[in-house]
């Protein structure tokens, strides 16, 4: 049985309106309706709450309802170093930046005979728009893969 099945089955074991249970949960009727009708699903909280209240286990009440169990489960990941991630975020989208400019210089400097000669030379010009997509993208992907324990 999936979990809007058994909820709804749940509350009415117990010979309470969606209003009540509503009520005793600190969220809206309509909320209960839609966890009835599969159209979403409680966090946390209010599991502990329901399991509490029918005096059966999360369990339970997750059993066999395999896309509520999984939605929990992403829902309580949190990333360890968000501020990392977003830093490297930011580097990336630097880098690319950089490359773009780069490739429009590249372009100017064929139809528009634009002097950059300096910046051909430069380290600047040759390493570091790639470089910086590089290390951005490693570290992006790296710390959008730590969560943190609990």
């Amino acid at each position: 049985m999936y979990f809007p099945q058994k909820i709804k089955e749940e509350r009415l074991k117990h010979e309470m309106s969606q209003q009540q249970l509503g009520e005793l949960l600190r969220i809206s009727r309509q909320s209960i309706s839609k966890w009835e009708r599969g159209e979403g699903y409680p966090g946390i909280e209010s599991l502990i709450k329901l399991s509490e209240v029918f005096d059966i286990t999360i369990d339970e009440l997750l059993k066999g309802d395999n896309h509520l169990k999984e939605k929990i489960i992403e829902d309580g990941k949190q990333l360890a170093y968000p501020k990392l991630k977003l830093f490297f975020d930011i580097l990336l989208i630097i880098g690319l930046l950089l490359v773009v400019a780069k490739i429009f210089l590249a372009i100017g400097n064929k139809f528009w005979d634009f002097d950059i000669t300096f910046f051909r030379g430069s380290i600047l010009y040759m390493a570091i728009p790639f470089t910086t997509s590089i290390i951005g993208a490693i570290g992006s992907e790296t710390f959008s893969k730590k969560y943190k324990e609990k």
